[in-house]
């Protein structure tokens, strides 16, 4: 699984179409409990696993990536050298198919990971998850007796977007460029409808401010619509910085009768256009970034690892990519 906590999850995110071919990708992490977060780099050419055992698929990465790990054991967050960014995210209502279709099994660990490994554009993903070419298996975290219940959204520069959920034990995919925005729960399907319903009485006028996600999706709606579409890349990140903090959740506070929503951990934000990927820390001051641009992805690269400490607390400041460390690649935890 995903290293996903049973009492927590309840993150945001959008996809922001700015000016010319501008295209970022913000998501806000929820949890109770610090999640381990590390960032890594992966090159091109990594052999993997779906770590299910002797049925398990098998790939050999086909993009060199930058993810945000959980526990060191999970991907749940990243984007790719092509421009593709891949977001979990926490769905009470996930049920997973059975592991009996003969069809070779994916971690849910290794989800997010297989997305960016694998594709440069979303079109691109979708015809190949539309023919299902492996069954998803999930399982609780160490420790933890609730199933890790998540779905997955993508995005690539071209600002085409896709979510992908298991409803009632089907792959259901929702494609197209206008589904910019996902939080938790419900399922996608009645998230349209609520976006719907806030769209007629028109964000000027009023707009729901409480930590629920319903209310989060209305507000993340609204705003990456209203923001300016700014050519100046500076203005324009400070725009995306601006809504993903505004459906963030303040840092200490818990709703005792909705276990499910908790205080924001961290930020990222995917510039798909310039190819940066700048995450904030809501226990440390600064925002910092990595330019995906300067990385050796080739089969020669090196993996590497930024050692984000305790919660998170460790200060990066402006682009971080010299303070990687070379590092041994994590094993994703099977099933």
């Amino acid at each position: 699984m995903a290293g996903v906590q049973s009492e927590a999850d309840a993150c945001t995110r959008f996809v922001y179409h700015g000016a010319g071919n501008e295209i970022f990708t913000g998501r806000s992490m929820d949890y109770k409990i610090d999640t381990g977060t590390h960032l890594w780099m992966f090159p091109r050419g990594m052999q993997r696993s779906g770590e299910t055992g002797p049925d398990t698929l098998k790939w050999t990465s086909r993009y060199g990536s930058v993810i945000a790990s959980a526990y060191d054991i999970a991907t749940t967050d990243g984007m790719n050298e092509a421009g593709l960014v891949a977001n979990l995210l926490w769905l009470a209502e996930s049920e997973y198919p059975e592991r009996n279709s003969g069809k070779p099994g994916l971690a849910i660990s290794v989800w997010t990971q297989y997305m960016l490994d694998n594709f440069a554009t979303v079109e691109e993903a979708v015809k190949v998850l539309s023919a299902e070419p492996f069954t998803l298996v999930s399982d609780a975290a160490p420790g933890e007796q609730r199933l890790a219940t998540l779905h997955l959204s993508i995005s690539d520069a071209s600002g085409d977007s896709a979510i992908i959920e298991y409803i009632r034990g089907k792959q259901v995919i929702h494609h197209s460029r206008d589904y910019k925005v996902m939080t938790n729960s419900p399922i996608f399907e009645e998230q349209l409808a609520l976006e719907s319903y806030w769209r007629q009485i028109g964000g000027t006028v009023m707009l729901p401010g409480t930590n629920r996600a319903s209310d989060r999706f209305a507000r993340a709606a609204f705003y990456i619509d209203a923001i300016p579409k700014s050519t100046d890349p500076v203005e324009s990140t400070a725009s995306v910085f601006g809504v993903i903090r505004n459906v963030s959740v303040p840092y200490g506070i818990t709703t005792p009768d909705q276990p499910n929503i908790s205080s924001t951990r961290w930020r990222t934000v995917s510039d798909q256009s310039r190819m940066r990927y700048y995450f904030e820390s809501a226990l440390a001051p600064n925002v910092f970034w990595v330019d995906l641009k300067k990385i050796d992805f080739s089969e020669r690269g090196k993996v590497k690892r930024l050692d984000l400490g305790n919660q998170q607390r460790t200060i990066y400041s402006g682009e971080a990519n010299s303070q990687f460390k070379d590092a041994k690649p994590f094993r994703f935890l099977g099933v």
